[in-house]
């Protein structure tokens, strides 16, 4: 295994990390809130980082291996869904954004499997991109909250964060539903899965 694919599984680790260290203050004790905090904006950064480190070395180096291409979009998606779950759990996010998203990614992955078993590739296109970005504002948004929620003593500021944390998790899951939609009409075009079997 090369050290890009070797990044992205040290991310499948990382990534159910944050999911326990997020419900500590929940499972153990509310004085860990403080240190939950911490970890979550720790781990968080890990994740990010190495999603960008993986990549960059992978093409830097020619180190693209079809299992990197299977991997690195698999541990992306789990890692987005897990801090939305979350999110959605302590009510930061609402729950109809987290399953339109939940839908959205589990639909594309079978899509891609669909694509893969065809040899056919369909090109990421712009409204695919912003997913991402909305995808990864909001997901940064929605912990930065939760963690001043649990440094902070005062609550006065979530008057102002609410709606935008509101606004964030629509466009999000807005985003999720139009790169859905084009992502289909570009495979409906190409004809990629006509000749597949039924």
């Amino acid at each position: 295994m090369n050290l890009p694919n070797k990044i992205t599984v040290t991310r499948l680790v990382l990534t159910p990390m944050f999911f326990i260290v997020f419900f500590l203050p929940q499972w153990i004790d509310p004085s860990l809130s403080a240190a939950s905090a911490v970890l979550m904006l720790v781990l968080w950064a890990l994740i990010e980082i190495s999603d960008l480190a993986d990549g960059i070395i992978a093409r830097k180096y020619h180190l693209v291996t079809d299992l990197g291409k299977v991997m690195d979009p698999f541990s992306d998606t789990l890692a987005r869904l897990t801090y939305f779950v979350c999110l959605a759990a302590v009510s930061v996010m609402p729950v109809w954004a987290f399953i339109i998203i939940m839908y959205r990614e589990f639909s594309i992955l079978f899509l891609r499997m669909l694509m893969m078993k065809t040899g056919k590739a369909v090109a990421a296109n712009s409204w695919g991109k912003a997913k991402a970005v909305m995808y990864a504002v909001s997901g940064v948004a929605g912990i930065i909250y939760v963690s001043v929620s649990r440094l902070i003593e005062s609550q006065n500021w979530k008057s102002f964060a609410d709606p935008v944390m509101l606004i964030l998790f629509i466009l999000a899951a807005l985003f999720s539903l139009i790169s859905f939609f084009t992502y289909v009409l570009s495979i409906y075009r190409s004809r990629a899965l006509a000749d597949l079997s039924r």
